[in-house]
Protein backbone atom coordinates (compact mmCIF):
# COMPACT_ATOMS: atom_id res chain seq x y z
CA UNK A 1 0.00 0.00 0.00
CA UNK A 2 0.78 3.24 -0.56
CA UNK A 3 2.82 5.20 2.21
CA UNK A 4 2.01 8.78 2.15
CA UNK A 5 4.29 9.44 5.17
CA UNK A 6 7.32 9.99 3.31
CA UNK A 7 4.82 12.40 1.11
CA UNK A 8 3.52 14.55 3.70
CA UNK A 9 7.16 14.67 5.56
CA UNK A 10 9.46 16.22 2.44
CA UNK A 11 6.14 18.08 1.13
CA UNK A 12 6.59 19.94 5.05
CA UNK A 13 9.96 20.57 4.63
CA UNK A 14 9.66 22.26 1.14
CA UNK A 15 6.65 24.27 2.53
CA UNK A 16 8.35 25.69 5.58
CA UNK A 17 11.06 26.72 3.43
CA UNK A 18 8.94 28.62 0.52
CA UNK A 19 7.69 30.21 3.44
CA UNK A 20 10.70 31.31 4.86
CA UNK A 21 11.54 32.71 1.84
CA UNK A 22 8.43 34.81 1.51
CA UNK A 23 10.16 36.84 4.07
CA UNK A 24 12.52 37.94 1.23
CA UNK A 25 9.68 40.05 -0.89
CA UNK A 26 8.39 41.30 2.49
CA UNK A 27 11.47 42.84 2.93
CA UNK A 28 11.56 44.25 -0.30
CA UNK A 29 8.38 45.74 0.37
CA UNK A 30 9.66 47.63 3.23
CA UNK A 31 12.66 49.02 1.41
CA UNK A 32 10.67 50.19 -1.04
CA UNK A 33 7.88 51.48 1.54
CA UNK A 34 4.99 49.30 0.10
CA UNK A 35 1.94 47.93 2.07
CA UNK A 36 1.90 44.80 0.48
CA UNK A 37 4.98 43.21 3.06
CA UNK A 38 2.01 42.52 5.36
CA UNK A 39 0.61 40.15 2.96
CA UNK A 40 3.72 38.34 2.53
CA UNK A 41 4.25 38.13 6.27
CA UNK A 42 0.59 36.87 6.31
CA UNK A 43 1.14 33.77 4.11
CA UNK A 44 4.60 33.42 5.13
CA UNK A 45 2.78 32.58 8.54
CA UNK A 46 0.39 30.26 7.21
CA UNK A 47 2.59 28.61 4.71
CA UNK A 48 5.38 27.92 7.52
CA UNK A 49 2.67 26.74 10.20
CA UNK A 50 0.66 24.25 7.81
CA UNK A 51 4.59 23.08 6.58
CA UNK A 52 5.58 22.02 10.76
CA UNK A 53 2.49 20.94 10.94
CA UNK A 54 3.18 17.96 8.48
CA UNK A 55 6.69 17.60 9.50
CA UNK A 56 5.76 17.34 13.00
CA UNK A 57 3.25 14.79 11.98
CA UNK A 58 5.55 12.45 10.27
CA UNK A 59 8.52 12.86 12.05
CA UNK A 60 10.03 9.91 13.69
CA UNK A 61 8.64 7.43 11.82
CA UNK A 62 10.48 5.05 9.91
CA UNK A 63 9.45 5.27 6.24
CA UNK A 64 10.84 4.43 3.34
CA UNK A 65 10.24 6.29 -0.33
CA UNK A 66 9.81 3.75 -2.84
CA UNK A 67 9.20 4.41 -6.50
CA UNK A 68 5.34 4.67 -6.18
CA UNK A 69 5.68 7.31 -3.47
CA UNK A 70 8.70 8.96 -5.47
CA UNK A 71 6.27 10.21 -8.04
CA UNK A 72 3.61 11.11 -6.53
CA UNK A 73 5.51 13.16 -4.33
CA UNK A 74 7.45 14.42 -7.29
CA UNK A 75 3.74 15.66 -8.51
CA UNK A 76 2.59 16.66 -5.47
CA UNK A 77 5.11 18.91 -4.49
CA UNK A 78 4.74 21.35 -7.12
CA UNK A 79 1.16 21.59 -7.10
CA UNK A 80 1.42 22.33 -3.55
CA UNK A 81 4.40 24.64 -3.76
CA UNK A 82 2.25 26.56 -6.67
CA UNK A 83 -1.31 26.51 -4.11
CA UNK A 84 0.72 28.09 -1.47
CA UNK A 85 2.91 29.91 -3.42
CA UNK A 86 -0.19 32.17 -4.73
CA UNK A 87 -1.48 33.44 -1.54
CA UNK A 88 0.45 36.44 -1.77
CA UNK A 89 -0.82 37.56 -5.73
CA UNK A 90 -4.48 36.92 -4.33
CA UNK A 91 -4.14 38.86 -1.05
CA UNK A 92 -1.94 41.59 -2.67
CA UNK A 93 -3.12 44.82 -3.92
CA UNK A 94 -3.54 43.80 -7.63
CA UNK A 95 -6.48 41.89 -6.39
CA UNK A 96 -6.11 38.86 -8.58
CA UNK A 97 -8.68 36.18 -8.68
CA UNK A 98 -6.97 32.80 -7.57
CA UNK A 99 -7.23 31.40 -10.49
CA UNK A 100 -5.20 33.80 -11.90
CA UNK A 101 -2.79 33.73 -8.82
CA UNK A 102 -2.45 29.98 -8.95
CA UNK A 103 -2.00 30.46 -12.96
CA UNK A 104 0.72 32.76 -12.08
CA UNK A 105 2.63 31.13 -9.51
CA UNK A 106 2.22 27.51 -11.50
CA UNK A 107 3.70 29.72 -14.39
CA UNK A 108 6.59 31.07 -12.12
CA UNK A 109 7.68 27.64 -10.67
CA UNK A 110 7.57 25.82 -13.55
CA UNK A 111 9.55 28.68 -15.81
CA UNK A 112 6.52 28.68 -18.16
CA UNK A 113 6.69 32.82 -17.97
CA UNK A 114 3.43 33.22 -19.07
CA UNK A 115 1.41 36.09 -17.45
CA UNK A 116 -1.75 37.56 -16.21
CA UNK A 117 -0.75 40.74 -14.43
CA UNK A 118 -1.07 43.65 -16.47
CA UNK A 119 0.69 46.89 -15.70
CA UNK A 120 3.81 45.33 -14.47
CA UNK A 121 5.52 48.74 -14.44
CA UNK A 122 3.51 49.57 -11.80
CA UNK A 123 3.28 46.41 -9.82
CA UNK A 124 3.75 46.43 -6.01
CA UNK A 125 8.18 45.74 -5.97
CA UNK A 126 7.25 42.87 -3.33
CA UNK A 127 5.08 41.40 -6.10
CA UNK A 128 7.86 41.67 -8.92
CA UNK A 129 10.61 40.39 -6.85
CA UNK A 130 8.50 37.17 -5.71
CA UNK A 131 7.09 36.47 -9.32
CA UNK A 132 11.28 36.08 -9.90
CA UNK A 133 12.14 34.44 -7.24
CA UNK A 134 9.29 31.71 -7.50
CA UNK A 135 11.05 31.05 -11.37
CA UNK A 136 14.79 31.10 -9.48
CA UNK A 137 13.50 28.37 -7.10
CA UNK A 138 11.69 26.51 -9.64
CA UNK A 139 14.75 26.47 -11.88
CA UNK A 140 16.78 25.01 -9.31
CA UNK A 141 14.81 22.58 -8.81
CA UNK A 142 14.20 21.68 -12.22
CA UNK A 143 18.09 21.15 -12.30
CA UNK A 144 18.08 18.96 -9.33
CA UNK A 145 15.25 16.83 -10.17
CA UNK A 146 16.49 16.41 -13.94
CA UNK A 147 20.14 15.04 -12.07
CA UNK A 148 18.57 13.17 -9.11
CA UNK A 149 14.74 12.15 -9.96
CA UNK A 150 13.92 11.54 -13.65
CA UNK A 151 16.76 9.30 -13.73
CA UNK A 152 16.05 7.13 -11.40
CA UNK A 153 11.86 6.93 -12.25
CA UNK A 154 13.22 5.98 -15.79
CA UNK A 155 11.26 9.34 -17.52
CA UNK A 156 11.25 9.43 -21.38
CA UNK A 157 14.70 8.13 -21.51
CA UNK A 158 16.40 9.98 -18.56
CA UNK A 159 17.83 6.87 -17.42
CA UNK A 160 20.87 7.32 -20.38
CA UNK A 161 21.88 10.27 -17.64
CA UNK A 162 21.67 7.89 -14.78
CA UNK A 163 24.92 5.79 -15.04
CA UNK A 164 26.56 9.14 -15.66
CA UNK A 165 26.16 10.69 -12.97
CA UNK A 166 26.33 7.71 -10.12
CA UNK A 167 27.16 4.88 -11.26
CA UNK A 168 30.36 4.80 -13.71
CA UNK A 169 33.57 5.22 -12.23
CA UNK A 170 34.36 8.64 -12.85
CA UNK A 171 31.19 9.63 -11.23
CA UNK A 172 31.41 13.24 -10.10
CA UNK A 173 30.73 13.25 -6.63
CA UNK A 174 30.20 10.62 -4.49
CA UNK A 175 26.73 11.03 -3.06
CA UNK A 176 23.34 12.79 -4.82
CA UNK A 177 23.54 15.56 -2.13
CA UNK A 178 26.63 16.51 -2.75
CA UNK A 179 25.96 17.05 -6.53
CA UNK A 180 22.65 18.58 -5.81
CA UNK A 181 24.76 21.00 -3.15
CA UNK A 182 27.41 21.93 -6.23
CA UNK A 183 24.86 22.49 -8.63
CA UNK A 184 23.27 24.95 -6.24
CA UNK A 185 26.65 26.93 -5.86
CA UNK A 186 26.88 26.75 -9.34
CA UNK A 187 23.78 28.07 -10.12
CA UNK A 188 24.02 31.12 -7.30
CA UNK A 189 27.37 31.83 -9.21
CA UNK A 190 25.55 31.90 -12.71
CA UNK A 191 22.94 33.76 -11.18
CA UNK A 192 25.33 36.68 -10.00
CA UNK A 193 27.05 36.99 -12.76
CA UNK A 194 24.26 37.41 -15.05
CA UNK A 195 22.98 40.68 -12.46
CA UNK A 196 26.78 41.93 -12.93
CA UNK A 197 26.72 41.93 -16.75
CA UNK A 198 23.14 43.48 -16.71
CA UNK A 199 24.45 45.70 -14.23
CA UNK A 200 27.33 46.91 -16.76
CA UNK A 201 24.84 46.67 -19.40
CA UNK A 202 22.56 49.63 -18.51
CA UNK A 203 20.23 48.12 -16.25
CA UNK A 204 19.00 49.19 -12.61
CA UNK A 205 20.04 46.94 -9.88
CA UNK A 206 16.34 45.63 -8.95
CA UNK A 207 15.92 45.83 -13.00
CA UNK A 208 19.39 43.15 -13.27
CA UNK A 209 18.73 40.86 -10.03
CA UNK A 210 15.14 40.24 -10.74
CA UNK A 211 16.49 39.53 -14.77
CA UNK A 212 19.33 37.58 -13.69
CA UNK A 213 17.19 35.39 -11.65
CA UNK A 214 14.60 34.44 -14.84
CA UNK A 215 17.13 34.62 -17.12
CA UNK A 216 19.62 31.77 -15.55
CA UNK A 217 16.26 30.16 -14.76
CA UNK A 218 15.32 30.02 -18.88
CA UNK A 219 11.85 31.40 -16.86
CA UNK A 220 11.43 35.18 -19.01
CA UNK A 221 9.18 36.99 -16.11
CA UNK A 222 10.08 40.33 -16.59
CA UNK A 223 9.56 43.60 -14.42
CA UNK A 224 8.57 45.47 -17.55
CA UNK A 225 5.49 44.80 -19.69
CA UNK A 226 7.23 45.21 -22.70
CA UNK A 227 9.98 42.61 -21.48
CA UNK A 228 13.45 42.83 -22.44
CA UNK A 229 12.46 45.00 -25.56
CA UNK A 230 11.53 48.20 -22.51
CA UNK A 231 15.56 48.53 -22.34
CA UNK A 232 15.94 48.91 -25.66
CA UNK A 233 19.38 48.12 -25.48
CA UNK A 234 21.60 45.68 -27.93
CA UNK A 235 24.22 45.17 -25.09
CA UNK A 236 21.02 43.78 -22.50
CA UNK A 237 20.14 41.72 -25.48
CA UNK A 238 23.11 40.25 -26.03
CA UNK A 239 23.85 39.41 -22.55
CA UNK A 240 20.63 37.70 -21.94
CA UNK A 241 21.46 35.96 -24.84
CA UNK A 242 24.70 34.48 -23.53
CA UNK A 243 22.73 33.75 -20.08
CA UNK A 244 19.60 31.86 -21.49
CA UNK A 245 22.09 30.00 -23.54
CA UNK A 246 23.92 28.92 -20.28
CA UNK A 247 20.93 28.21 -18.50
CA UNK A 248 20.09 25.80 -21.22
CA UNK A 249 23.59 23.34 -20.71
CA UNK A 250 23.77 20.68 -18.65
CA UNK A 251 25.28 22.09 -15.42
CA UNK A 252 26.31 18.43 -14.67
CA UNK A 253 29.40 19.52 -17.12
CA UNK A 254 29.89 22.57 -15.93
CA UNK A 255 30.70 20.39 -12.23
CA UNK A 256 33.03 18.87 -14.73
CA UNK A 257 34.78 21.27 -16.28
CA UNK A 258 35.21 23.22 -13.09
CA UNK A 259 36.78 20.17 -11.84
CA UNK A 260 39.11 19.77 -14.11
CA UNK A 261 37.48 18.66 -17.82
CA UNK A 262 37.69 21.71 -19.63
CA UNK A 263 36.78 20.70 -23.02
CA UNK A 264 33.87 18.38 -21.28
CA UNK A 265 30.90 20.34 -23.36
CA UNK A 266 32.26 21.05 -26.65
CA UNK A 267 32.80 16.63 -26.59
CA UNK A 268 29.14 16.15 -25.47
CA UNK A 269 26.85 15.47 -28.22
CA UNK A 270 23.35 17.45 -27.05
CA UNK A 271 25.63 19.98 -26.43
CA UNK A 272 26.59 20.45 -30.37
CA UNK A 273 23.60 19.28 -31.60
CA UNK A 274 21.79 22.34 -29.58
CA UNK A 275 24.05 24.99 -31.03
CA UNK A 276 23.66 23.52 -34.69
CA UNK A 277 19.68 23.73 -34.35
CA UNK A 278 19.67 26.90 -32.32
CA UNK A 279 22.20 28.86 -35.00
CA UNK A 280 20.04 27.47 -38.28
CA UNK A 281 16.67 28.34 -36.89
CA UNK A 282 18.26 31.77 -36.08
CA UNK A 283 19.25 32.27 -39.95
CA UNK A 284 16.21 31.33 -40.80
CA UNK A 285 14.38 33.83 -38.71
CA UNK A 286 16.85 36.20 -39.72
CA UNK A 287 15.78 35.11 -43.70
CA UNK A 288 12.33 35.92 -43.23
CA UNK A 289 12.29 38.66 -40.91
CA UNK A 290 14.53 40.00 -44.21
CA UNK A 291 11.45 39.89 -45.88
CA UNK A 292 9.12 41.17 -43.67
CA UNK A 293 11.33 44.53 -42.43
CA UNK A 294 13.34 47.16 -43.42
CA UNK A 295 16.26 47.34 -40.35
CA UNK A 296 19.59 47.36 -41.29
CA UNK A 297 21.10 43.57 -41.38
CA UNK A 298 23.14 43.93 -37.71
CA UNK A 299 19.19 45.06 -36.37
CA UNK A 300 17.76 42.08 -38.22
CA UNK A 301 20.36 39.84 -37.11
CA UNK A 302 20.40 40.24 -33.24
CA UNK A 303 16.34 40.48 -32.97
CA UNK A 304 16.09 37.31 -34.34
CA UNK A 305 19.26 35.58 -32.56
CA UNK A 306 17.76 36.69 -29.31
CA UNK A 307 13.94 35.41 -30.31
CA UNK A 308 14.72 32.31 -31.42
CA UNK A 309 17.26 31.64 -28.28
CA UNK A 310 15.08 33.38 -26.06
CA UNK A 311 11.59 31.01 -27.32
CA UNK A 312 14.03 27.28 -28.04
CA UNK A 313 15.41 28.01 -24.42
CA UNK A 314 11.90 27.98 -23.12
CA UNK A 315 13.08 31.55 -21.72
CA UNK A 316 10.05 33.38 -23.17
CA UNK A 317 11.54 37.02 -23.20
CA UNK A 318 10.17 39.10 -26.10
CA UNK A 319 11.93 42.28 -28.11
CA UNK A 320 9.86 42.60 -30.52
CA UNK A 321 6.44 41.01 -32.15
CA UNK A 322 8.42 38.63 -34.16
CA UNK A 323 4.36 37.19 -34.83
CA UNK A 324 3.97 40.03 -37.57
CA UNK A 325 7.61 38.43 -39.88
CA UNK A 326 5.39 36.33 -41.95
CA UNK A 327 4.60 32.83 -42.25
CA UNK A 328 7.53 31.06 -42.09
CA UNK A 329 8.56 33.37 -38.71
CA UNK A 330 5.63 31.68 -37.41
CA UNK A 331 6.70 27.80 -38.26
CA UNK A 332 10.24 28.19 -37.06
CA UNK A 333 9.46 29.98 -33.49
CA UNK A 334 6.37 27.30 -33.16
CA UNK A 335 9.22 24.75 -33.97
CA UNK A 336 11.85 26.37 -31.90
CA UNK A 337 8.91 26.25 -28.42
CA UNK A 338 8.90 22.53 -28.94
CA UNK A 339 12.82 21.51 -29.29
CA UNK A 340 14.33 23.15 -26.20
CA UNK A 341 17.02 22.96 -24.34
CA UNK A 342 19.10 20.09 -22.97
CA UNK A 343 18.50 17.46 -20.77
CA UNK A 344 19.73 18.29 -17.11
CA UNK A 345 19.31 21.77 -17.25
CA UNK A 346 16.85 24.74 -16.61
CA UNK A 347 15.26 24.86 -20.33
CA UNK A 348 12.15 22.87 -21.31
CA UNK A 349 10.62 21.08 -24.18
CA UNK A 350 11.47 17.72 -25.84
CA UNK A 351 15.12 18.41 -25.21
CA UNK A 352 17.85 18.02 -27.74
CA UNK A 353 19.27 14.72 -26.34
CA UNK A 354 15.73 12.95 -27.63
CA UNK A 355 16.27 14.90 -30.92
CA UNK A 356 19.69 13.27 -31.46
CA UNK A 357 18.98 9.89 -30.34
CA UNK A 358 15.54 10.25 -32.57
CA UNK A 359 17.92 10.89 -34.92
CA UNK A 360 20.16 7.91 -34.43
CA UNK A 361 17.42 5.37 -34.72
CA UNK A 362 16.17 7.19 -37.65
CA UNK A 363 19.72 6.55 -39.51
CA UNK A 364 20.33 2.99 -38.37
CA UNK A 365 16.64 2.37 -39.80
CA UNK A 366 17.82 4.04 -43.38
CA UNK A 367 21.14 2.13 -43.05
CA UNK A 368 19.69 -1.04 -42.54
CA UNK A 369 17.03 -0.44 -45.62
CA UNK A 370 20.12 -0.17 -47.60
CA UNK A 371 22.08 -2.70 -45.98
CA UNK A 372 19.86 -5.88 -44.96
CA UNK A 373 22.78 -8.01 -43.89
CA UNK A 374 25.13 -5.07 -42.26
CA UNK A 375 24.82 -4.46 -38.50
CA UNK A 376 24.70 -1.05 -37.42
CA UNK A 377 25.01 0.11 -33.87
CA UNK A 378 23.42 3.27 -32.43
CA UNK A 379 25.56 5.33 -30.44
CA UNK A 380 25.04 8.54 -28.08
CA UNK A 381 28.65 10.18 -26.80
CA UNK A 382 30.92 6.96 -28.42
CA UNK A 383 28.86 4.97 -25.88
CA UNK A 384 26.09 2.20 -27.42
CA UNK A 385 21.87 2.93 -27.18
CA UNK A 386 20.26 0.56 -25.68
CA UNK A 387 17.19 -0.36 -27.17
CA UNK A 388 15.20 0.68 -24.02
CA UNK A 389 15.94 4.33 -24.52
CA UNK A 390 15.11 4.37 -27.92
CA UNK A 391 11.93 3.36 -27.01
CA UNK A 392 11.61 5.68 -24.04
CA UNK A 393 12.58 8.64 -25.92
CA UNK A 394 9.76 7.19 -28.45
CA UNK A 395 7.00 6.99 -25.76
CA UNK A 396 7.92 10.36 -24.66
CA UNK A 397 7.62 12.27 -28.07
CA UNK A 398 4.40 10.65 -29.17
CA UNK A 399 2.57 10.97 -25.79
CA UNK A 400 4.23 14.61 -25.74
CA UNK A 401 2.70 15.49 -28.64
CA UNK A 402 -0.61 13.60 -28.32
CA UNK A 403 -1.01 15.75 -24.83
CA UNK A 404 -0.12 18.86 -27.50
CA UNK A 405 -3.11 18.08 -29.72
CA UNK A 406 -5.65 17.04 -26.76
CA UNK A 407 -5.27 20.35 -24.99
CA UNK A 408 -5.20 22.18 -28.16
CA UNK A 409 -8.39 21.00 -28.92
CA UNK A 410 -9.96 21.55 -25.44
CA UNK A 411 -9.13 24.75 -25.97
CA UNK A 412 -11.09 25.64 -29.42
CA UNK A 413 -13.89 24.08 -27.63
CA UNK A 414 -13.28 27.13 -24.82
CA UNK A 415 -14.03 29.13 -27.59
CA UNK A 416 -10.53 30.19 -27.99
CA UNK A 417 -9.49 30.84 -32.03
CA UNK A 418 -6.93 28.05 -33.92
CA UNK A 419 -3.95 30.36 -33.47
CA UNK A 420 -4.02 30.94 -29.61
CA UNK A 421 -5.59 27.60 -28.83
CA UNK A 422 -2.77 25.79 -31.03
CA UNK A 423 0.07 27.91 -29.77
CA UNK A 424 -0.97 28.58 -26.24
CA UNK A 425 -1.02 24.57 -25.54
CA UNK A 426 2.99 24.55 -26.99
CA UNK A 427 3.88 27.28 -25.02
CA UNK A 428 2.34 25.94 -21.82
CA UNK A 429 3.33 22.10 -22.37
CA UNK A 430 6.96 23.11 -23.46
CA UNK A 431 7.06 25.63 -20.62
CA UNK A 432 7.96 28.70 -22.77
CA UNK A 433 5.35 31.49 -22.17
CA UNK A 434 4.14 33.83 -24.87
CA UNK A 435 2.05 31.93 -27.44
CA UNK A 436 1.47 33.43 -31.22
CA UNK A 437 -1.64 36.23 -32.19
CA UNK A 438 -3.05 39.20 -30.55
CA UNK A 439 -3.96 37.32 -27.68
CA UNK A 440 -1.23 35.85 -25.99
CA UNK A 441 1.51 36.71 -28.28
CA UNK A 442 4.58 38.54 -27.64
CA UNK A 443 2.79 42.12 -27.08
CA UNK A 444 -0.53 39.94 -24.96
CA UNK A 445 -1.16 38.71 -21.75
CA UNK A 446 -2.99 35.56 -20.91
CA UNK A 447 -5.08 37.81 -18.40
CA UNK A 448 -8.33 37.72 -21.32
CA UNK A 449 -8.84 33.96 -21.28
CA UNK A 450 -11.79 32.43 -19.42
CA UNK A 451 -10.77 31.03 -15.87
CA UNK A 452 -11.33 27.07 -17.50
CA UNK A 453 -8.32 27.80 -19.90
CA UNK A 454 -6.18 29.37 -17.48
CA UNK A 455 -7.20 25.90 -15.59
CA UNK A 456 -6.16 23.62 -17.98
CA UNK A 457 -2.81 25.73 -19.14
CA UNK A 458 -1.73 25.86 -15.67
CA UNK A 459 -2.13 21.69 -15.72
CA UNK A 460 -0.25 21.46 -19.21
CA UNK A 461 2.30 23.54 -17.36
CA UNK A 462 2.88 20.57 -15.09
CA UNK A 463 2.93 18.11 -17.34
CA UNK A 464 5.18 19.42 -19.36
CA UNK A 465 7.37 20.57 -16.55
CA UNK A 466 7.76 16.51 -15.44
CA UNK A 467 8.16 15.37 -18.45
CA UNK A 468 4.43 14.20 -19.19
CA UNK A 469 4.94 10.73 -17.86
CA UNK A 470 5.94 11.44 -14.29
CA UNK A 471 1.80 13.27 -13.98
CA UNK A 472 -0.30 10.78 -16.16
CA UNK A 473 1.09 7.40 -15.02
CA UNK A 474 -0.79 8.77 -11.39
CA UNK A 475 -4.43 8.55 -13.59
CA UNK A 476 -3.28 4.52 -14.83
CA UNK A 477 -5.23 2.47 -11.98
CA UNK A 478 -2.42 -0.12 -11.31
CA UNK A 479 -0.33 2.21 -10.24
CA UNK A 480 -2.42 2.81 -7.06
CA UNK A 481 -3.11 -1.04 -6.73
CA UNK A 482 -0.82 -2.81 -4.09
Amino acid sequence: MLDFRPIFLVIGVLLATLGCAMLLPALVDVVFASDDWVVFLASSMITVFIGIAMWVTCRGAKVRLGLREAFVLTTSVWVVAAAFAALPFTWSRLDMSYTDAFFEAMSGLTTTGSTVIVGLDNAPPGILFWRSFLQWLGGLGIVVMAVAVLPMLQIGGMQLFKAEAFDTPDKILPRAAQISGSLTALFVGLTGLCAIAYGFAGMEISDAVMHAMTTVATGGFSSRDASIGAFASPAVEWVSVVFMIAGSLPFLLYVRAIQGQPLVMIRDEQVRAFFMILLFLSVLAWMSEDQETVHAGAIRFREAVFNVTSIMTGTGYASVDYGTWGPLAVGIFLTATFIGGCAGSTSCGIKVFRVVVLFEDIRQHARRIVYPSGVFVKRYNGRPLPDNVSAAVLSFVFLFLASFAVISVALSLMGLDAVTAISGAATAISNVGPGLGPVIGPSGNFAPLPDGAKWLLAIAMLIGRLEVFTVLVLFIPAFWRR
